[in-house]
């Protein structure tokens, strides 16, 4: 296995330091306008003939261990021993159908990891996770992202091969045995408030907690933020966790406000009888948790290794100028011979720290680790 990265700006193009045309999988993360941008991804494309080029518009791209933004960030890697094989889907179909369209066409046999790119504002992120899960088994590992827009939660764009496009889910499947993949997920948030019951609830549509309208609950805990929704809402995320099984817990983002139905709209689904405690940031936390996700990742590489950072744009917007420092904190763990790529997300796919079972994380640094032995 053998790796390089490369990257584009709009007032230099293409860096001519890290040409690789024997690269068979090229990952590609960039800013809407600079990943739309011209000829800059048909120029990758030239760059790296023959090889599957999966990509995604993103709330910031991580390149090594700099987080950059209104880049075009590409990882070409040339995998030795091991099958890649790639799908694509339109979520207008159905999330759950696209993953499982998706995952039906990537079960082949010796089928280890799949990575998952899916636009980020039309996608139930849940239902996605399911459908591919359903469709490959408990034994593959799930990784990947929704696609980001910065803060603006407007088009997102996914590329398979072709031009992205919004609406678009793609992945592909790494088959091998002598591929080794490290996964980690972790967050660092603190919960605040009573612990409360969600009520009553419609896939990813919150209506009530306690009986009582979602919306009127959560602004009367934001105060002034309140009037910032649903931007502000990245700041002060949910954990959700089934009653007496708080070990299981995942965190949930708002990605919509409805003020006339007092509901709230989340990335992912939000059962009824869970309960759900409101999360603020401590930056120390949030990059211990990174930390945290690069320990659970960690593998034993006999040569080169990629690491495929993927974090959410709330951490992004919280940690502000010491944004780097989870990513630094990443690379502390792997090593400075790990090539760190990835992207910030509307949404991170990981399997759970504790159950195993892949989930749509919010809020969360999910890594996961490619190498091969030799």
């Amino acid at each position: 296995m053998h790796a390089v990265q490369s990257l584009w700006t709009a007032a230099t193009g293409w860096d001519d330091s890290a040409v690789h045309d024997g690269a068979n999988l090229v990952l590609a993360f960039g800013a809407s306008g600079t990943l739309r941008h011209g000829n800059s991804w048909q120029e990758l494309a030239r760059r790296h003939p023959g090889a599957i080029l999966l990509g995604c518009t993103t709330g910031g791209e991580i390149h090594g261990c700099d987080v950059l933004d209104d880049t075009l960030s590409a990882t070409a890697i040339r995998f030795d021993h091991t099958r890649i094989t790639a799908a694509g889907a339109d979520v207008a179909q159905g999330s759950y159908e696209a993953g499982h369209s998706i995952g039906r066409e990537l079960a082949h046999p010796g089928l280890k990891a799949l990575f998952v790119l899916s636009d980020g504002t039309r996608t139930n992120g849940s239902d996605l996770v399911r459908g591919l899960r359903d469709a490959v088994g408990p034994d593959v590992v799930l990784c990947g992202g929704l696609a980001g827009d910065g803060p603006n939660f407007g088009t997102t764009y996914v590329g398979l091969n072709g031009p992205p496009a919004p609406g678009r889910v793609a992945a592909i499947g790494l088959c091998g045995d002598k591929l080794n993949v490290g996964h980690g997920s972790s967050g660092g948030w603190d919960v605040f408030g009573p612990e409360r019951r969600i009520t009553k609830a419609s896939a990813n549509i919150l209506y009530e907690l306690d009986g009582k309208p979602a919306l009127d609950l959560y602004k009367r805990y934001l105060g002034p933020d309140a009037a910032q929704l649903p931007g502000s809402a990245l700041l002060f995320p949910l954990r959700i966790y089934p009653a007496e099984k708080p070990e299981q817990a995942i965190v949930r983002t708002v990605v919509g406000i409805d003020e006339d139905a007092r509901t709230m709209t989340f990335a992912g689904d939000m059962p009824e009888g869970h309960c759900a405690q409101l999360m603020r940031g401590n930056f120390d936390r949030l990059i211990q948790g990174a930390a945290n996700a690069a320990e659970q990742a960690q593998t034993r590489p006999q040569g080169e290794r990629v690491a495929i950072l993927v974090s959410c744009i709330g951490r992004k917007l919280l940690l502000g100028q010491r944004i780097h420092e989870e990513v630094e904190a990443v690379q502390d763990v792997l090593g400075k011979a790990t090539h760190l790529a990835g992207f910030y997300s509307y949404g991170e796919v990981s399997p759970h720290e504790v159950t195993g079972s892949a989930e749509l994380h919010n809020q969360t640094m999910t890594i996961t680790t490619l190498s091969e032995a030799v």
